[in-house]
């Protein structure tokens, strides 16, 4: 008898993957073309993991922690645009593997910043051609500068405001889109913590070990605290 679970079994991810496919689908591309091919790429691949019904393979939940943020940042999503992707998260949050990504993370920011993937090669849903997932930051955060090799990324506001490379400021709703190798630093506001929803669209060998490095100098003044 096969006890393989898959995404049909585990109704709470399946709901949470619509609510990440509603948001690229609904969402402003605000007349950029490569926006607009991003969350086509984004849906493509969403509906082809729905049809595909993938395995679930449920991880060992963990905490880090700048969890003890993530509280108050569902409260700030489900008051405001991202109403159903937050309380779909709300309902695996006990569930969730929070982690850093690097083998190395400064101490400063290892109070501040972790992040959870929900749909990736390690699961919990499994696939090879994307990855979703979450990051969280505590108020008063800077997330080095860094880049992805060979992968686009897309960030959305699900709760609190953020700036990257000091360009703009981006409220909840708000995409804001990474081209591979693009180097961007994120920081957040004073008295709210961010959490964000992120999208990784590449090969599947990148998506599988994405090297994640940050940028040497920044790494070195965070890991002074500054």
């Amino acid at each position: 008898m096969d006890t393989t679970l898959r995404l049909r079994d585990c109704p709470d991810w399946g709901y949470l993957l619509r609510e990440f496919d509603l948001v690229y689908r609904d969402g402003s591309d605000g007349g950029s073309k490569a926006i607009r091919s991003h969350r086509k790429r984004v849906r493509d691949l969403l509906s082809r993991t729905f049809a595909d019904n993938p395995e679930v393979h449920p991880r060992q939940p963990d905490t880090k922690p700048v969890v003890a943020h993530f509280g108050r940042a569902l409260d700030i999503g489900q008051r405001g645009v991202m109403l159903g992707l937050s309380q779909a998260l709300a309902r695996v949050a006990g569930q969730l593997t929070w982690e850093y990504g690097y083998e190395k993370i400064p101490r400063a920011l290892a109070q501040k910043y972790a992040y959870c993937e929900v749909l990736g090669p390690r699961g919990p849903i499994v696939s090879d051609q994307l990855i979703l997932g979450f990051v969280l930051f505590a108020p008063r955060t800077t997330y080095p500068q860094h880049s992805h090799k060979e992968i686009e990324e897309s960030y959305i506001s699900v709760a609190g405001s953020w700036s990257e490379n000091d360009a703009a400021v981006y409220a909840p709703g708000s995409l804001i889109l990474n081209r591979p190798d693009h180097e961007h630093r994120i920081t957040t506001a004073d008295l709210t913590p961010c959490l964000l929803a992120y999208a990784w669209a590449g090969p599947s060998d990148k998506l599988t070990s994405p090297g994640m490095k940050l940028s040497s100098s920044r790494k070195a003044r965070m890991s002074e605290g500054i």
